[in-house]
Formats: structure tokens, sequence, C-alpha cells
């Protein structure tokens, strides 16, 4: 299949996951509002979500698929599936006692993960026990991201873009049946982690099921560090860890704003919308580039490799600018429309606004490492691109805490510092990552690149302009339109309209490469079941 075909199921079902998200995080902020219980179910998160992003959404896959498919190629199918197997073994047991030793010492870390409610033994209390249930979750996502790099080598992405639809289904039903069956606040969030365990399980095992309808057997066995086993370790963790950087970026600033009361739900609900671009736009390209540079460097064909990671970084963009100026010019107009209700009030909306308009300009950077950082794991070279993650990751830790403690000193929100921090480190890494392709010749700012964006940059400011013109309308057309939420649909999708037809006005792309980008590959094969 084509780029665009495969980044366009992904992305499609990646967005029926993110809307049904969407709407769990409309009823915890009705629920909970952004008060204890909410920071309670955020630190619950944090570990899970940062590990369900490393693996599930690409940045484990992205460092698997060159190691299993190049011993696959190498020496046949059996070994590749032997390779496997004895990574899934090596590695579940290694994350299996690690969630183990998290739970087991989770009442000494809680008071340093949420320090702002030591005093406050109930808040604690919950948030242990919530962290505890979802801890297993990151046993399961092991599994699930060895078994979605089998699948991907295969070309078979459907199902590894599906399943974490799961984990919003689980963790959705008991805030609705919450409604049936009232509860403390206390009561529904452990049931909300509890659900998250569960949609891990129901995750791996789905995967489990795909891949041996692919005709890949893999066996669970008593672990070894075997040759093959250092050899997927020395690659896959540190392209896990440079893959996921931002998600390791969000972790620390959520550590960071442990200690002010509702700075970690603020950065939650930021997060759900800064991010949706990233699993949309990003890691679908991502995943699809892999096997493909894959294929052009092991044949040699490096004008090929150029090819398609342009391709790849101008489709990014295409989709990823307008996204970025909609959260720079109407954060606000998005969160207060589509979230405020319940406990969650406007000032909260107003909060988050300022901090998601601080995300937003890092957005393309956040997209562009996860287009940016296959070329890498193509050439099993993980080992750079993790030396660039952990220098932005430092870059975070410093100037954050220095935003961080400086503004609240001054009198400001210091969340707004880590946003501020959490963007520049992304636009740090993607200097480093492009820099270094264009270095190497891997990649090269082509003529026809410049000129392609440059037409991009133009639609995006036009329909800029219309967003930000309603953005300053938002009261008018929110009574023109009898509803807030009815009116930030029209506006969103008048903003696609004018931007789509800026677009084709100013040949950025044209109807004739549309057709191509998305008619399938010669010689592909039709799609299975698992497709």
């Amino acid at each position: 299949m084509s780029l665009a075909r495969n980044t366009l199921v992904q992305s499609s079902l990646t967005l029926g996951s993110r809307v049904l998200g969407f709407a769990r995080d409309m009823a915890l902020a009705a629920r909970f509002g952004q008060g204890p219980m909410m920071d309670a179910f955020t630190t619950a998160l944090m570990l899970p979500n940062m590990f369900r992003r490393l693996f599930a959404e690409g940045a484990f896959a992205q460092a698997f698929v060159p190691v299993y498919g190049g011993v696959r190629a190498r020496d046949g199918d059996e070994a590749a599936a032997v390779t496997a197997s004895e990574a899934l073994s090596f590695m579940f047991a290694v994350v299996a006692g690690f969630t183990i030793l998290l739970q087991v010492l989770m009442p000494w870390i809680m008071p340093w993960l949420l320090s702002t409610y030591r005093d406050d033994p109930t808040v604690l209390r919950v948030a242990v026990t919530a962290t505890q249930l979802a801890m297993p979750y990151l046993a399961c996502m092991t599994i699930a991201s060895l078994l979605s790099g089998v699948l991907n080598t295969a070309g078979r992405f459907a199902l590894s873009a599906a399943v974490p639809i799961f984990l919003n289904v689980c963790t959705l039903a008991p805030l609705l049946a919450a409604y049936a069956f009232p509860a403390s606040q206390a009561t529904v969030l452990l049931w909300v982690t509890a659900a998250v365990t569960l949609s891990g399980l129901i995750q791996a095992a789905l995967l489990w099921r795909g891949v041996r309808r692919l005709g890949v057997r893999l066996n669970l066995s008593w672990p070894r560090l075997t040759p093959s086993v250092r050899r997927t370790l020395a690659l896959a963790v540190p392209g896990a860890l440079a893959g996921g950087a931002m998600q390791i970026n969000s972790v620390v600033s959520q550590v960071l704003a442990g200690s002010d009361e509702g700075a970690r739900s603020v950065l939650y609900n930021a997060d759900r919308l800064y991010q949706l671009p990233l699993g949309l736009i990003g890691v679908a390209i991502g995943l699809a580039l892999v096997p493909r540079l894959t294929r052009a460097f092991v044949a040699g064909d490096h004008e090929g490799g150029r090819r398609t990671l342009d391709d790849g970084v101008t489709l990014a963009m295409v989709f990823t600018l307008p996204a970025a100026v909609a959260l720079l010019a109407i954060p606000y107009f998005l969160i207060d429309a589509t979230v405020t209700r319940g406990a969650f009030t406007s000032a909260d909306a107003a909060r988050t606004a300022d901090v998601l308009r601080q995300f937003a300009w890092g957005v393309p950077a956040f997209v562009l490492a996860k287009v940016l950082t296959p070329p890498f794991f193509a050439r099993e070279d993980t080992r750079r691109p993790m030396i660039y993650a952990v220098t932005a990751v430092i870059f975070t830790v410093i100037v954050g805490t220095a935003l961080f403690f400086w503004i609240s000193r001054s009198g400001g929100d210091g969340v707004l510092g880590l946003a501020v921090a959490t963007s520049l480190s992304a636009w740090l890494n993607v200097a480093l990552l492009g820099g270094t392709l264009v270095r190497e010749h891997v990649w090269s700012l082509s003529t026809r690149f410049v000129g392609r964006m440059t037409r991009v940059v133009a639609a995006t400011v036009a329909m800029a302009a219309v967003l930000v013109a309603a953005g300053v309308a938002y009261e008018t057309l929110s009574r023109l339109l009898l509803a807030k939420e009815i009116a930030v649909l029209v506006v969103c999708a008048v903003g696609g309209a004018v931007y789509g037809g800026a677009l084709l006005l100013f040949r950025a792309v044209t109807v004739t490469e549309l057709k191509a980008m998305l008619r399938r590959e010669p010689g592909a094969s039709a799609p299975s079941a698992l497709d």
C-alpha cells in the first residue's frame, strides 16, 4: 500500500479511538473537574499512559520492526519467530517484575509524585490504590508492542491501530455506569483505573490472535538473555526511548507539576488536545515509513529513501500545521465549548487554554520527531536518536523547573513554564535529528519540498484568519447557532473547508496527486481480514 493509504488506515482507526477518548475525558472532567480526585486519576494513569505511547503508539514498534524484519529477510520466518519469542519472554519478565516492584513501593513513591497532597492522606491513599490497579497495564503493553511490530513488518497496520480503542471503551464504561449506580468519587476512580488493566488484557489477546492468524507462532518461555535478545534490546530499548522522547518529557512535566494543586489536571486536559495530531498523523506516518525505508536502505536505494522521507515530512505537515494553528488561535473556544460542564468550570477552561497555547507552537516539532526518527531506525541506528532524546529530556528538566518556579513565584501559573520547556525541547530534538539526516545526505531540503511547504503555509495562514475571527466572535456564534457545541463544530468545519480550498487554489496539492497517493501500489497484496 502507498504511504498515504497506510497512514489513512491508521489515522482513521486512531481517530475513532481518540473520539472515544475525548468522550471519556469529558465525562472525567464533568465528574472530577480539576480537583484532588482528578489529580489522583492523572497520577495513576501517568506511567501506564507513557508506556502505552512508547509501546502501543509506535516507538517500540518502530525500533523492533527493523530488527525483526532483518532476521526475517536473512534467515526466514521461523528464525524471526524464535527471535521475537525470546525477546517477548525476556521483556515481559523484566516489565512484570518492574510492575510488581512499583506496586509494592507506591505508598512511598506517591507522596513525591503528589507532593501537594502530603497532608491529605485520603487523596494519597486513593491515588496509591488507583495506581496499583492500573500498573499491570504495563506488562500487557509489552506483549502488545512486540505483536504490533510483527504485524507491521508483514504490512498489517489496521489491527495494531484499532486495539487502543478498547482502552477508551473500558474506561468510559464505569463513568457511564456511575450515573445508573451512584458511587463516591473515590470509588468511581478505582473502577476506571481497574478498567485500564482490563483493556490491556483485551488488547494483548486480540493482537496475539492476529499474529497467529498471520501464521506466526510465538511462545512465552523462561526468559534468557540470548545473543538475539541482546541485539534486539540494544536497538529496541534505545529506540523506544528515542521515539518516545516527547512522552518522557510529558511525564517529567507531570512530576514537576505535582507540587501545584490542579496543575496535573491542567496538563492532562491540554495533553489530550495537543497530542491528537501526534497520534493521528505522526505515529501513523512513522509506522508506515519504517518498513518502506528499511526496504530502500537494504536494497541500497538511497534516492528512493530520500523521496520516501520527503513525502512523509510533506504529508505530516499538510495535516499538522492547520491543527497546530487551530490550537494556537482558538484554544479557549475548543476547550470551553467541549469540556466545560459539571465540575469543570469556565475558569478551568481558561487556565487550560493558556497552557494549551504554549504547547501548540511545539506541535509541528512533536510530529516531525516521529517522522525524522524512522530513517535512523531503518538503518538500525537507535543510539544517536536516544542521545538526542536524552538531551531533550535534560533540557526539559532544567528549563522546565526553572520556568515553573520562576513563574509561580512571580504570581503566575507555573504550568505555563512546563509547556514552554516541552515545546522548546521538541524543536531542539527535531534540529538534532534533521541536522544529522541532512548532513549525512539521507534527506535534503529539495526545491520541490520548499516550494510545496511555502504553499502549505500560505493555505494555513488563510485558515488562521478565519479561526481568529471566529475566536473573537465566540459568544456571538454560540448564541446564533443555539449552542457552543454546535458553534465549535461549525467553525472547525468552515476552517477545514477554507484550508482544503486554499491547498487546491495555491496548488500545494492537486486532485491528481491526491488520487495517486491513495492508489494501491503495483504488486501490493490485497488486504486480509487483519487489514
